[in-house]
């Protein structure tokens, strides 16, 4: 962090003690503990009482800043910033593959997206895993790379650097360490403070709820996206948050090369209506939600995006964003042909088995939460960090919620590499299964509601 000379020095000890007796911090406050945090110069115990304590609008609002400011910002910002740069980021969830197809139909419609992502921890997926399963994709780019990916393709999704928001880091460790990881307040901190690294002119949210979910209730939904949207907001960014459905894994494929091949069925203008149709909702309330000038409404915006699958345009962009980073420029011709087979470049798990129903009705659900756990128990996710993952395995659902299935009908088909499957992974499945002895309406859209800023 920069600091003045002429500022006079802050007690870390005096800041500690006015926000446990209740007191909010000021900015120069706040932005001391950040400083703290990054110098190590405060210990974990001090900085969980900062956490233990709560974390207001007021308080988070200018700890975002303070946590972008302690590292680099992206170069691209001097030249994209204030016209097109814009981000989406989702909470978790199960099989989310929006970012594979969101970034290239952004990039399509002529706008710069600068995605810095994450991997797989616990049930979630991550964006990161997905991609390296694609043979040569390199993740970790410098930030010349970066700034070369924008200005020749457009986007590029790579993993977080040493120098974007390092505060953060030490931050969220210390917050694992001590309980404090699910705190509204920090959660929106942390994940703002890397997007304002980004320089963005517009930012959507994707914050999910349901059984597949991290929050599970409307309530605590709306509040953290509401956190989330102020503190952008107040942070410059044009930013709007969907609060949406994950009851049900979004498209059809669970596992990170599935996934990858579902992302590119739909970047062909094929891929199941939910996972289109939300990738299109995204986009097109970013672009309302960025007041750029050729956007009146999110119909607009929604329209552009769909366009951009359906002619073609989103997958050159991400064949481009795939040679840009280090896949070969045979595989990321061959991954995107109209009418070529992804699977002559991308790897297949050694068997596959299908799992049937034990009665006769109408799909009634298919929770997430148990096909979630079910690839985690293949291997294809990691529950303690650094774990490596099995990127071939996964779960590929053969029916949707509304079909009529018979008794003995296979209804998911599990990727697996052993010679076996145990029969708990199979009982665990199952029990993703509830079938209905009436007719099931089909579900209309995932987007349960639109958070705008609650601030100026």
């Amino acid at each position: 962090m920069n600091g003045n000379n002429n500022t006079p020095k802050i007690s870390i000890k005096d800041v500690l003690a006015k926000k446990h007796a209740g007191g909010e911090l000021s900015k120069d406050e706040i932005a001391a503990i950040v400083e703290g945090t990054y110098k190590e110069t405060m210990d974990p115990s001090q900085i969980d009482k900062h956490s233990k304590g709560g974390v207001s609008d007021r308080v988070s609002l200018p700890l975002a800043p303070a946590l972008a400011a302690c590292g680099y910002k992206q170069p691209v910002a001097t030249r994209y910033a204030l016209c097109c740069s814009v981000d989406k980021h989702s909470k978790g969830g199960v099989s989310d593959k929006v970012s594979l197809t969101l970034a290239p139909a952004l990039a399509a419609c002529g706008y710069k997206v600068p995605m810095i992502s994450g991997v797989a921890l616990g049930h979630t997926g991550g964006t990161l895993d997905k991609l390296e399963a694609i043979p040569g994709f390199t993740i970790a780019l410098d930030h010349a790379q970066m700034v070369n990916s924008l200005q020749n393709v457009g986007c590029f999704i790579a993993s977080q650097t040493k120098d974007i928001c390092p505060a953060d880091k030490v931050l969220y460790n210390i917050r694992d360490m001590t309980s404090t990881v699910k705190e509204n307040g920090l959660i929106a901190s942390s994940i703002v403070s890397k997007k304002a690294a980004e320089n963005l002119k517009a930012l959507i949210l994707d914050v999910k709820i349901g059984s597949g979910a991290f929050m599970e209730t409307m309530e605590n939904a709306r509040s953290l996206a509401q956190t989330m949207v102020n503190c952008s907001t107040g942070l410059g960014i044009h930013t709007r948050a969907l609060i949406t459905d994950m009851d049900t894994p979004i498209g059809n494929m669970i596992g990170n090369t599935l996934e990858v091949a579902e992302a590119i069925q739909c970047l062909k203008g094929q891929g199941p209506k939910d996972l289109t149709d939300l990738v299109v909702a995204l986009g097109g309330n970013l672009l309302e939600a960025g007041q750029f000038k050729d956007i009146s409404d999110v119909d607009e915006g929604s329209r552009l995006i769909r366009q951009s699958l359906q002619d073609g345009s989103a997958l050159k962009k991400f064949q481009e964003m795939l040679q840009a980073q280090n896949v070969s420029t045979e595989h990321a011709q061959k991954l995107c042909d109209p009418e070529g087979d992804v699977w002559s470049v991308l790897e297949r798990s050694a068997s596959q088995s299908e799992i049937f129903s034990s009665k006769t009705g109408y799909v009634q659900s298919i929770a997430a939460m148990p096909v979630a756990l079910t690839v985690l128990k293949l291997g294809g996710g990691r529950e303690r960090k650094g774990e490596p993952i099995n990127h071939r395995v996964g779960v590929e659902l053969l029916v949707d919620v509304g079909d009529f299935v018979k008794e003995g009908q296979a209804w998911a088909r599990i990727h697996h590499d052993s010679s076996s499957i145990a029969p708990e992974i199979t009982k665990n499945l199952n029990s993703a299964l509830v079938i209905s002895e009436n007719p099931i309406p089909t579900r209309q859209t995932r987007v349960r509601e639109v958070v705008k800023p609650s601030i100026q």
